[in-house]
């Protein structure tokens, strides 16, 4: 596959120099992702990367506390499922609207829904408003996502995309590291709602840096010779049942009991054909290519995701951590996912892509199976740290892997669809999961 070539006539056009490997891509001369050519577009994108990546961390770390004082342990799981369920049904929207209209669209409106949410989830008086938050920030981040994914393979030529699916990664490390602190002394000293409230004030640098680059570089449909092709309302409908399944499941989870089998039966009937019809065919067997990456993605995502998600609980409600502390035990994974990146972009280990990504799950699986052993008050917390580290820089290989994989095997005009796939598979795993 090659990418679109950009609009503008003074962006050098994308060739395909796989072979060549004078040296790293990411701070080279013109032709690099911070080259010339290059440098508003990546800095504007991984901004708002560095964005979402921060409200993970910041979130991740204040939600025990917000849990507790709405008086919604119970619900806990729901205010990170919300999230994922939402976004599903976004991803589809977002991969049919950069399809035929350009990414611009998406992106933005993405950016706004994400920032309305997290001002939703910081006023919440009831942990159910809490979650509904939660529910229009997924809205927001599924529209973002898929959005990027295609304006890298508009923009980018083949040769640069392992650089800036590393750069996107490397761009978790200071929200790791520093997101953790912050969201805890700011949870213990001002409250957790300033922790959601203060966020939004971020969204503007990445609107003014990544939108004009994108209008220039990536924006319009992917046949700008032919009409804008309309939207697949079958495609649309599927989205909304995957997640009204997915939620009606996550629902009936929650209270193990008979009449649970209820929504669980209607959340599986409106699931398991949308997931068929959503996903590449042979994605449930691991067919060859394209859906064996899809789903391995979820794999990946899904176990890892969901087992991370209690760790700060775990730490906090059975070790007597502090929010900060607890979050900063996962803080390391930052730097390590990002590294685990940055091995899988050097060119040399292209020919080698499919070992990285076995070795990576290898890490994933002894992370996940490592954690709960703190719950033997002799274990040292430590250890979840270490742990997930190495879990973390497992991910940072197979996570950036898929996505270079995807847009290998995808044609110009199936990046958004496909890319919906692949976010499809990872969020209907983590909704499922957790």
């Amino acid at each position: 596959m090659t990418a679109l070539e950009p609009r503008d006539a003074e962006v050098t056009p994308p060739t395909d120099d796989r072979d060549d490997d004078r040296g790293s891509d990411v701070v080279s001369d013109g032709q690099g992702v911070l080259g010339k050519a290059h440098r508003a577009l990546s800095v504007g994108i991984v901004s708002v990367v560095l964005l979402i990546a921060f409200e993970a961390t910041a979130v991740g770390t204040a939600m025990p506390v917000a849990a507790r004082e709405l008086h919604g342990i119970p619900l806990y799981a729901f205010a990170f499922s919300a999230y994922f369920t939402t976004s599903l049904f976004a991803m589809v929207l977002s991969g049919q609207w950069a399809d035929r209209y350009g990414p611009l669209r998406p992106l933005a409106t993405g950016i706004a829904a994400f920032g309305a949410g997290l001002l939703l989830s910081g006023t919440a008086g009831t942990m159910w408003l809490f979650i509904i938050g939660r529910a229009v920030q997924g809205l927001g981040g599924g529209l973002v996502i898929v959005a990027l994914y295609v304006v890298v393979s508009r923009a980018y030529p083949e040769r640069l995309r392992p650089s800036i699916m590393a750069a996107f990664a490397a761009s978790w490390v200071i929200p790791s590291v520093v997101g953790p602190l912050a969201a805890g002394t700011v949870t213990e000293h001002l409250g957790w709602r300033w922790v959601f409230i203060g966020i939004p004030a971020l969204v503007v640098f990445p609107l003014a840096l990544a939108l004009p680059a994108i209008r220039r570089m990536a924006s319009g449909p992917a046949d700008p010779a032919g009409p804008p092709q309309p939207f697949d309302g079958r495609r649309i409908r599927l989205a909304l049942g995957i997640s009204l399944g997915a939620g009606l499941l996550q629902y009936a989870a929650q209270d193990l009991g008979w009449l649970s089998l209820l929504p669980a039966a209607a959340g599986a009937a409106l699931l398991v054909p949308a997931a068929l019809g959503l996903l590449p065919r042979g994605t449930y067997r691991a067919a060859r290519g394209l859906p064996s990456v899809v789903l391995l993605r979820g794999i990946a995502a899904g176990s890892f995701i969901a087992a991370e998600s209690f760790v700060p609980l775990m730490l906090v409600t059975q070790r007597g951590l502090s929010p900060t502390m607890a979050g900063l035990s996962l803080a390391v994974g930052g730097a390590t996912w990002a590294l685990g990146s940055y091995v899988q972009s050097r060119p040399r280990l292209e020919a080698y892509r499919e070992g990285l990504m076995v070795t990576g799950m290898v890490m994933v699986a002894a992370a996940i199976a490592t954690a709960p052993s703190v719950l033997i008050p002799s274990v040292p917390v430590w250890i979840v740290g270490v742990a997930w580290g190495v879990g973390c820089f497992g991910m940072g290989m197979v996570i950036a892997s898929t996505s270079v994989l995807l847009l290998k095997l995808s044609a110009p005009g199936e990046a958004g669809a496909n890319s919906a796939a692949l976010q499809i598979s990872d969020g209907l795993s983590n909704v499922l999961l957790l």
